[in-house]
């Protein structure tokens, strides 16, 4: 009996099953209970075919059948795959099975018999799990007998493989051929036998071989692993396959099943597991010095002294992990499929893509690729708390600040349950897996309080994991951040933009000041960081700033929300963020797991190049030739000189009804296939024809299974603002202009700003820099851009490193030069969202950001319009404008008119109707060199257009970038119906000069007349600032520290007293001119008795 414990503790099960096989620790289990146990545990549901394609041996001459190499091609649902197996394996799996036949028998009969002692009360007591009433004992006992019949695979199977029929040498092949087949189809047709670890690791499978949203099969097996620390098993999986007298068998190398898929490669404890011990996620690898855009390999051998040590190392990212196998076969193997997977398509994720990114662009086919926007936070939170309530798995939520006590819907007592702690509970209790990583902040420079926030999210329920990342300490990293602001959905759909699921971002296109009693915005969401920030964030129900006596800063954003390939490039991102974040945080947190990216293959997305060069266009060249790195992306990389997505032709690039083309599986196989969600527009997407597409480790056989186009279905009835139809050169519904956008098949490509420290690539990667110095360089006929920031630099330029500015004076110079209108247009908080008032003496930081962004506008030889000025002269103003916006409103009944600037914290630019980039990043350093702060975002092209006008002339603009800038300017300029038919054309002076800028003009003057606000260009110093805050607290009695509270009665020029509501009702939208005198005769820089002047100046630009 001890000897049959001893076979039972065997590794010839599934690890999964060992445990139910212990002889004598465990309770007895009834028969139908193993069953069900051992069928949950099964890689395979169905199946598999196997077809001998090729049977050869080394020398034509030797007819040893032990020398023959069969290639196997394997073939289960839409997966094919292909192995070459020499003989010799195939005996060591049919010994395996021999006996494992043996011992399972051995086990059978050893259960019988304590079964018989125990029902006689002799032997160990132990419960006796009774069978199910209602199970049918006689099927159970014929199940039994099937399996002992169908599990035994009889010697006479591998007979003919061991001898086969002699005859002539050429048809010795044929022979084994059909003797290998005869073999391989007894022990397929077996489900037990096709599910035991014997055959799933003979056919090289696993559980996550198999699941379509990790991609198709590549190639799998045991090897030797020297990094992961000591993986507690039963077993002595630690020690390698010769002997324990070998010096390389020791304790740190560690036995693991490493799975190679198209974006990573995973390390498993064995075949039947799931959680992955590590994960090595491909991304940009640099470039050999001197190569033309030859990369280095991602996995490349490494010769030993010791012949017995066959290793490989493959370096991903800052990481480099070793490997060892069994043979110098074997590492070739594995070191060609790495770096197939990753390399040999130039479009892999090895490479880097147009802009420097580390994604390609999407939507090229008709690939599911869809975008929409929306304006301010009322419509984006809406459609956030929508997508977490309707979640099935997992939830990703990366961001700079995060409050869990955020109302995503307003009036807040009426959507109690909408508050963001408990929409992640409820999903939660449910099942759904929430990972969250938030921005460890330097708690003496910022308050935001992320200790408390996850705190707070760790109690809501063991499925929300929270990571801080950076440990300022351990990484030296104290000046950068975490600026991505992230909600990515079961791979399903995700947000990105501007804004932060935290206090004070909640608004919509009304702007309002005040609120009072609370109705929308309640304690510190009531939210005016120049006044106050607080100190704590655990009572967040209190007010922190007095409702009756201080407007709250209006909020003004744009967020987009993305669906299929490029939501999960940013769920890729996400992983690989997270991933590092657990490495360097909790490397050893069981209750932390690594992460998977979900897999959409790049080289399909590629195909639609083809499509568009047999419809005439063969403008796009993505050869990525001639590129040099030198461990950053150059901002003037060849990458820029790719061509734009933009039709040339009215009709556009691609067809929204062209020609179908494929992909890679079955739409009911993917996991992804879903209807639209309620915050979709209907009828925004074009029918088009599902598509098929050849994909290398897919079925493609001409009766493959076929997967339908990501195009989602329409969910509302009811027709929306952006889908009226258009009557004559009226293109919206009059009155409806709104906040959320259509969604809309677009060309949407991902770009980031990561390095090392803050993602763990071994590239810093500022695609988001490259895109806008790129596009910008290629507009044709406007820039609009709306910012928190607005620094850069000119060329030449030694303190300020990014070339935005650069590349905007170029533009302007080259239509000047070609006598030809072009605008840029640019929106910027009037003053930094900080605490202090310009004048005080805390509000250094303040100044400084002044300094900076004033020093790039129009202070100073390093300035545009100074640049401007000396090639241009005054018609300098015809091409570019800065702008700010301002709102207005009573802080309760009877209460004071006050004033606050709306605080602009929007990312994005739109380029002539037909480009939009909305993300995370702003205009200055710390965003775009990729070195610094992390931050993403996304440029959107259109692919649907309408009929509209530029420069008067007819212009086919993109429905997505249109809507977006229709939107955004009614709501600044506060027009409304028919009147917004007036800016359709944004280049024309009817629109530019008579309407844009006549009205920031008008509001301005009105605002000046009624507070004397500040900043204004009356003020040009210090002084001159505190005479003026003394002046008007004297008229007042009390006032904002922008001097943001009118007076009772407005005395008007011509001696008459009226209301200053009277005269503010003159005021048009939100829309006033950038006040570019206001401290021109003041260094704002910090000066020595200041704490920041001690900070390193990157830190303000």
């Amino acid at each position: 009996m001890a000897f049959v414990e001893h076979l039972i503790g065997n590794r010839y099960l599934p690890m999964g099953e060992t445990s139910r096989l212990t002889a004598s620790s465990s309770p007895i289990i009834s028969s139908h209970q193993r069953l069900e146990e051992a069928e949950s545990n099964r890689i395979f549901d169905q199946l598999p075919k196997a077809t001998i394609i090729q049977v050869s041996r080394p020398d034509a001459g030797d007819i040893s059948p032990a020398l023959l190499t069969y290639t196997i091609e394997f073939q289960y649902k839409q997966f094919k795959w292909q192995l070459k197996k020499k003989a010799s394996r195939v005996f060591y799996l049919h010994f395996a099975l021999k006996k494992r036949k043996f011992i399972e028998e051995m086990h059978e009969k050893q259960e019988q018999v304590k079964e018989w002692l125990q029902s006689l009360g002799i032997g160990d007591s132990a419960t006796i799990f009774q069978e199910d009433e209602d199970v049918d004992e006689e099927v159970v006992t014929l199940r039994h007998d099937e399996i002992s019949r169908n599990r035994d695979v009889p010697s006479s199977a591998a007979l003919p493989i061991i001898r086969p029929a002699l005859g002539r040498q050429n048809s010795m092949s044929d022979q084994a051929r059909v003797a290998m087949q005869g073999y391989l189809n007894h022990f397929l047709s077996n489900m037990d036998i096709v599910n035991s670890e014997e055959v799933c690791k003979f056919m090289e499978v696993s559980k996550l071989s198999f699941s379509p949203e990790y991609g198709p099969k590549l190639k799998e097996e045991y090897l030797m692993v020297k990094h992961l620390p000591k993986i507690s098993n039963d077993e002595d999986d630690s020690r390698c396959c010769f002997s324990q007298c070998f010096s390389c068998c020791r304790d740190n190398w560690q036995k693991v099943w490493a799975i190679l898929k198209p974006g990573f490669l995973a390390f498993l404890k064995h075949p039947f597991d799931l959680k992955p011990i590590d994960i090595a996620v491909f991304d940009v690898l640099p470039a050999y010095n001197g190569n033309m855009g030859e990369r280095v390999p991602l996995a490349k051998e490494v010769n030993d002294r010791n012949p017995l040590r066959h290793y490989f190392r493959v370096t991903c990212g800052s990481r480099s992990i070793k490997l060892r196998t069994k043979s110098d076969a074997k590492v070739k193997e594995w070191v060609s499929a790495i770096n197939d997977a990753a390399l040999c398509p130039p479009e892999g994720w090895c490479h880097p893509h147009r802009f420097g990114s580390f994604a390609p662009p999407r939507g090229l086919s008709e690939d599911g690729s869809e975008a929409q926007w929306f304006v301010d936070g009322c419509a984006a939170f809406e459609a956030i708390a929508f997508a977490i309530e309707e979640a099935k798995s997992e939830i990703f939520i990366c961001g700079w600040w995060l409050c869990p006590e955020l109302y995503m819907r307003r009036p807040f007592q009426t959507h109690a349950s909408s508050r963001l702690d408990f929409l992640l509970q409820s999903k939660a209790r449910q099942g759904v897996q929430v990972y969250i990583l938030l921005y460890k902040e330097v708690a003496l420079a910022l308050k935001i309080s992320s200790v408390y926030s996850k705190k707070k999210l760790l109690g809501i329920h063991e499925n929300v994991r929270v990571l801080r990342y950076p440990d300022h300490f351990s990484t030296g990293v104290y000046l950068w951040s975490h600026h991505e602001k992230l909600v990515i959905v079961d791979h399903q759909v995700c947000f990105i933009g501007g804004l932060d699921l935290c206090f004070g971002r909640y608004d919509n296109g009304r702007h309002s000041v005040g609120d009072q009693p609370p109705q929308i915005w309640p304690g510190k969401d009531y939210y005016n960081p120049r006044e106050s920030e607080p100190n704590s964030w655990e009572d967040t129900m209190n007010d922190e700033v007095d409702r009756t006596m201080y407007p709250r800063m209006p909020w003004h954003d744009v967020h987009c929300a993305l669906w299929g390939p490029p939501c999960r490039d940013v769920a890729r991102h996400f992983v690989q963020r997270w991933n590092y974040a657990k490495r360097n945080k909790a490397p050893n947190e069981q209750a932390i797991p690594l992460l998977l990216p979900q897999h959409h293959m790049v080289i399909p997305h590629y195909m639609g190049i083809s499509q568009a060069r047999e419809n005439g266009d063969t403008d796009i060249n993505y050869n990525t030739s001639g590129v040099k790195r030198d461990g950053s992306f150059s901002t003037r990389s060849s990458f820029q000189d790719i061509p734009l997505l933009m039709p040339k032709e009215a009709d556009g690039l691609i067809s929204l009804n062209g020609d179908s083309s494929s992909t890679e599986f079955d739409a009911s196989h993917d996991p992804h296939h879903h209807s639209r969600s309620p915050f979709s527009s209907p009828n925004s997407t074009d029918e088009s024809a599902p598509q098929v597409m050849r994909m290398r480790g897919f079925v493609d056989d001409a009766d493959a299974l076929v997967l339908s186009s990501v195009m989602m279905q329409p969910g509302l009835p009811e027709k929306s603002w952006w889908e009226t139809q258009e009557r004559g050169h009226q293109v919206f519904n009059a009155d409806d202009i709104g906040q959320l956008g259509p969604r809309l098949p677009c060309h949407c490509q991902v770009i980031r700003s990561v390095a090392q420290w803050s993602a763990g690539t071994s590239q810093t990667e500022e695609s988001i820099h490259s895109a806008y110095c790129s596009l910008i360089e290629k507009a044709e006929h406007y820039v609009y851009i709306e910012n928190q920031f607005f620094i850069s630099g000119l060329s030449g330029d030694e303190v300020i490193q990014n070339r935005v500015l650069e590349s905007l004076f170029r533009r302007i110079m080259r239509a000047h030069n070609e006598n030809k209108p072009f605008r840029a247009i640019i929106v910027i908080p009037l003053l930094p969202g900080f605490q202090g008032g310009v004048d005080d003496y805390g509000a250094a930081s303040v100044r400084a950001i002044m300094h900076w962004q004033y020093r790039t506008i129009c202070r100073g030889p390093c300035s545009i319009l100074h640049n401007l000025y000396n090639s241009i002269g005054p018609d300098m103003h015809d091409y570019i404008s800065f702008y700010g916006l301002r709102a207005y409103g009573k802080l309760s009944v009877g209460g004071p008119v006050a004033s606050s600037q709306v605080y602009v914290h929007s990312k994005i630019m739109i380029i002539d109707d037909r480009i939009t980039m909305i993300g995370s990043a702003n205009l200055n350093d710390r965003s775009l060199l990729g070195s610094r702060d992390s931050e993403i975002g996304v440029v959107i092209e259109d692919k649907a257009f309408i009929n509209s006008s530029m420069r008067g002339k007819h212009w086919k603009a993109g429905k997505f970038a249109s809507s977006l800038r229709l939107s955004l300017w009614s709501e600044h300029l506060g027009l409304r119906g028919t009147e917004v038919d007036q800016i359709r054309d944004p280049v024309t002076e009817s629109t530019y000069k008579n309407i844009w800028m006549a009205t920031a003009e008008a509001n301005s003057r009105i605002y000046q007349d009624v507070f004397s606000c500040i900043p204004n260009d009356l003020i040009h110093s210090r002084v001159s600032l505190r005479q003026c805050l003394n002046s008007w607290k004297e008229k007042t009695g009390h006032t904002t520290i922008d001097m943001g509270i009118a007076p009772p009665k407005l005395e008007m020029p011509n001696d008459t007293v009226t209301d200053p509501m009277e005269r503010l009702e003159s005021v048009k939208g939100h829309l006033v001119t950038f006040p570019l005198n206001f401290m021109c005769k003041e260094d704002l820089r910090p000066v020595f008795k200041e704490s920041e002047y001690y900070a390193s100046p990157q830190v303000f630009h």
